[in-house]
């Protein structure tokens, strides 16, 4: 379209970049069969829990390739059970939640800076959430740096990433064994660089860890502990269809202690404390790897696939309590009932941990989120989520969603257990 023929080419082509969401999800379950329970259970009598996030997403040109985003953040509320005793959690919008009590805070705050490597062939990004309307070059370096969340830019699978607007279990929204580098909000400080070419974009990053297991404070101690990350990108048309291959792979270095040391000194005396969660020093090592892809079936018909694992030796830090992971599902549009922005989403997860995560769970070891005092009769914890989402307004999506988790927490003796959820988004 012509600028002058664009009634919002003032805003557009201003240098800045205006958005804004609201998310407020209302989840809760029924009872369920539970012989014993422990203090990181999912409790077995009903209950219901509300959460809210609110987020101003702003983006200012600054000079030639480059822009400066600021996302001032309100989140409160909880999850059921305070967001304990299922590893994938079935509310991707707590983990931004430290504290029930409404807070404000910066969420994110990083410079962007592309260098152009093609003078010749352009594309254009389009304005949206934090990315400002410009013409990059199609070959290019692009750096970003500053505070921000690294599933801003790591396995960003297109249909299920994130929970205002995709499922909503934390293993869905993102690979569940990737237990990247963030607070308890999800956000962490760090450097990402891309190598964009036409069809393939190759990222790498580094980000500070938490100063202990999902821990709200950055260990600023960066050669003691950080995040690394690596991905390949690869984005392809099968049968005038699109598609994207992801290929990950992450080392962490941490505080977090080897599962079967914690387990030994507890039996033989030395150290019964079973502490994971703050660690006893640095060195802890934890590496992964993840595959992720989505491919257009269809105009109205979309697939997903991810896949993840990590060594399981080293206790969880950040993300989430999940050694393997693999997932799989549809988005079906519904443009053939004449809501072409309506959609209903289903998905199939199953979730599994290390032989040492299993025996330290057993032994009565608790981490940050899961642990029933004991674990005699492991389980994978296989999950189910069905969602539709209704385009109530222009801005304004509402969504339906069912999930049913089988083993929570890796547990045979408990569940299953379902949990309806309603959603409401709004997106400016």
């Amino acid at each position: 379209m012509a600028q002058g023929k664009d009634d919002h080419s003032l805003i557009k082509d201003s240098g800045w970049s205006y958005h804004f969401q609201f998310t407020g999800i209302g989840q809760g379950h029924g009872h369920f069969h539970s012989p014993y329970a422990g203090r990181n259970s999912l409790k077995d009598s009903s209950e219901r829990a509300y959460s809210v996030t609110t987020t101003l997403f702003l983006g200012r040109k600054l000079w030639k390739g480059a822009s400066l985003y600021v996302n001032p953040e309100m989140a409160g509320g909880k999850g059921v059970s305070n967001a304990l005793g299922i590893a994938g959690f079935t509310n991707g919008e707590t983990f931004r939640i430290g504290n029930p009590e409404p807070v404000v805070y910066i969420g994110r705050i990083f410079l962007r800076q592309h260098i152009s490597l093609d003078r010749e062939h352009f594309e254009e990004v389009e304005d949206d959430i934090n990315h400002i309307r410009e013409k990059v070059s199609v070959s290019r370096i692009t750096i970003n740096a500053g505070k921000f969340g690294v599933a801003d830019f790591f396995d960003n699978n297109l249909l299920s990433h994130d929970p205002r607007s995709d499922f909503m279990n934390w293993a869905l929204m993102n690979n569940g064994a990737y237990d990247y580098a963030a607070n308890t909000r999800g956000y962490t400080y760090g450097l990402v660089v891309e190598y964009v070419i036409p069809g393939w974009t190759f990222r790498a990053g580094t980000a500070l860890e938490p100063t202990y297991a999902n821990g709200p404070d950055l260990d600023w101690h960066y050669r003691k502990t950080n995040g690394e990350t690596i991905e390949v990108e690869k984005r392809f048309t099968l049968h005038d269809h699109k598609g994207t291959l992801r290929l990950l792979g992450f080392l962490n270095t941490t505080k977090a202690p080897d599962y079967n040391q914690v387990v030994q000194s507890k039996l033989n005396g030395t150290d019964t404390s079973m502490d994971v969660i703050y660690g006893k020093g640095y060195g802890g090592k934890k590496t992964g790897l993840g595959i992720s892809a989505d491919q257009e079936i269809s105009r109205s018909v979309r697939a997903f696939f991810r896949y993840g694992w990590n060594d399981g030796k080293t206790a969880t830090w950040a993300f989430a309590e999940i050694d393997n992971s693999l997932s799989g599902g549809l988005r079906i549009y519904g443009i053939g009932w004449n809501r072409p922005e309506d959609n209903i989403g289903l998905a199939l997860l199953t979730n599994g941990i290390s032989e040492g995560h299993r025996n330290f769970l057993n032994n009565g070891g608790y981490g940050f989120m899961i642990g029933d005092g004991k674990l005699p009769n492991y389980g994978r914890e296989a999950s189910a989520e069905l969602f539709y989402q209704l385009k109530l307004l222009s801005t304004v999506f509402v969504t339906l969603d069912y999930q049913y988790v089988a083993h929570p927490a890796y547990n045979k003796d408990r569940g299953p257990v379902s949990l309806l959820a309603a959603r409401v988004h709004i997106q400016l």
